[in-house]
């Protein structure tokens, strides 16, 4: 009687462990049990790699994903919402963890989703052609002035020169060093380079001085009889430079040979005052110095591009 009693208490209790074994798998790796509703389930990981985020910060009360136009914040504790650039988009839901990853009811992508703004475009500006020639003012056994804070002209002339030719190549533009080293040329030498490759534009770069310590400021000089697109260049170099703060003494004409002795137009430009102390301090630093480079080259692209 006893062995009729058991059988029958087996036949009545199978379909109770089959259907357990149905709904549930256990995973030794985790102490969590996943039911079958976790085929509705995403990882943070995976979820961020749908939207096109990244999983900037993952922790037990939050997860953060983000790219360059968004942020994305869930909150993974009970009745967490889900936020999108600070604006909340609905309730997290469902959280479940499991071999050390965060898992969200996948229904969250879609209102993630509808409230991503789209990153904005790269700007790449437009590629150009034409030579200019720089030209480092004077190098070797020709320091020019000497700065109040005791460095030489040649060596800053050579620094924001190099610069300035850098930003220009990266426009497509082909542009010739009179010298990239510490040497020394002739003034005549240095318009022979230019008007050996008949140059859109010649740019010789140069750091001023004066008896006078507390003058400050940059110029662009040119000769006394330039053509009209050298009096427009040396318009827009000063127009360029004027975001740099410092004293603007504007275009001025003078005789100087490597603005005479080229066939092409060209300019000279003082970017400011060695023998002010303060200036040549402030004109001495990396920082400043690639200022300057970029509103010489602005000035120089604005003008090739206007002709």
């Amino acid at each position: 009687m006893q062995i009729y009693l058991r059988l029958a208490t087996l036949l009545v209790l199978a379909p109770l462990f089959a259907a357990g074994c149905e709904s549930q798998v256990y995973d030794p790796q985790v102490t969590t049990v996943i039911t079958e509703t976790e085929s509705e389930m995403v990882s943070t990981e995976l979820l961020a790699a749908r939207l096109g985020l990244r999983v900037e910060q993952s922790n037990t009360s939050f997860v953060t994903l983000k790219n360059s136009a968004n942020t994305v914040t869930i909150f993974t504790y009970a009745d967490g919402e889900v936020y999108v650039n600070g604006r909340p988009v609905g309730v997290t839901g469902s959280i479940r963890t499991a071999g050390g990853k965060i898992y969200v009811n996948e229904s969250v992508e879609r209102s993630i989703r509808a409230a991503l703004v789209a990153a904005p475009a790269v700007y790449a500006p437009p590629q150009m052609s034409g030579t200019v020639v720089i030209d480092p003012g004077h190098g070797g056994k020709d320091p020019g002035a000497t700065s109040a804070t005791g460095y030489y002209e040649k060596d800053v002339n050579l620094q924001v020169s190099r610069k300035v030719a850098s930003i220009l190549r990266g426009r497509g533009l082909t542009v010739v060093m009179t010298r990239d080293s510490d040497i020394f040329l002739e003034l005549e030498e240095r318009a022979a380079i230019a008007n050996n490759y008949d140059p859109a534009l010649f740019v010789s770069i140069h750091h001023d001085a004066h008896p006078d310590s507390g003058r400050r400021g940059y110029t662009v000089y040119i000769a006394r009889s330039p053509s009209i697109f050298t009096r427009q260049a040396a318009r827009m170099i000063v127009s360029a430079m004027s975001s740099l703060g410092l004293n603007s003494f504007g275009v001025s004409a003078a005789d100087y040979r490597v603005l005479v002795q080229t066939r092409c137009p060209a300019v000279l430009i003082e970017c400011g005052h060695l023998s002010n102390w303060s200036e040549a301090s402030l004109l001495r630093t990396p920082d400043f110095q690639d200022r300057m480079a970029n509103a010489i080259a602005n000035g120089i692209i604005s003008a090739i591009s206007s002709r």
